[in-house]
């Protein structure tokens, strides 16, 4: 485990999971992971982000790959807005609507950190872990080549269907639902 911060005093890194047999002269399985404390850590049901990760975490452990665990929760609206937003889906938005509703995009995510810690790590070609397609595009523009996406999917749940046919059907998230 590797820490990324922009400033000594950062006391939320960016970090980067590398797993043994790790070798960047060829293409790196690469999951980009954004925090979700109440899928990752605590378990919600109103996601796969926790599942997502344990998930990601054994196939790059398996692979030789890297997760980079990106400190932009909710979409990059905080843990405090991410809470709001979830109060709103209760009334009946979904997680765009809640989102924008609370004058925020509906995925403020970047990737600029993940693209620069990968060529720290002498990344330059990769197997992206991923069902989000705006992942791919991000990369597009970035030193990193995305040699080919990876899917990583989760089967629904109850708790969860209505947010993944939301990122499906209103994201372009390729999940085959």
């Amino acid at each position: 485990m590797m820490a990324y911060a922009d400033s000594p005093a950062d006391l939320m890194p960016h970090l980067a999971l590398v797993a043994d047999g790790f070798d960047p002269s060829y293409p790196v399985p690469v999951r980009i992971h954004s925090e979700c404390m109440t899928g990752d850590v605590f378990g919600s049901m109103r996601c796969d982000c926790g599942d997502q990760l344990q998930t990601a975490l054994k196939m790059v452990s398996d692979k030789g790959g890297v997760v980079i665990y990106l400190r932009q929760e909710g979409r990059g609206i905080g843990l405090i807005n991410k809470l709001k937003a979830y109060n709103l889906q209760d009334m009946g938005f979904n997680t765009i609507d809640a989102n924008t509703h609370l004058g925020f995009d509906a995925d403020a995510r970047q990737y600029d950190a993940a693209v620069r810690i990968l060529l720290d790590l002498g990344i330059s070609e990769i197997e992206l872990i991923t069902n989000n397609p705006g992942k791919v595009e991000a990369l597009k523009n970035s030193p990193v080549r995305v040699t080919n996406r990876i899917p990583l999917i989760i089967p629904p749940h109850d708790g969860d269907r209505g947010y993944l046919l939301t990122k499906q059907q209103l994201m372009g998230h390729l999940l085959g639902l």
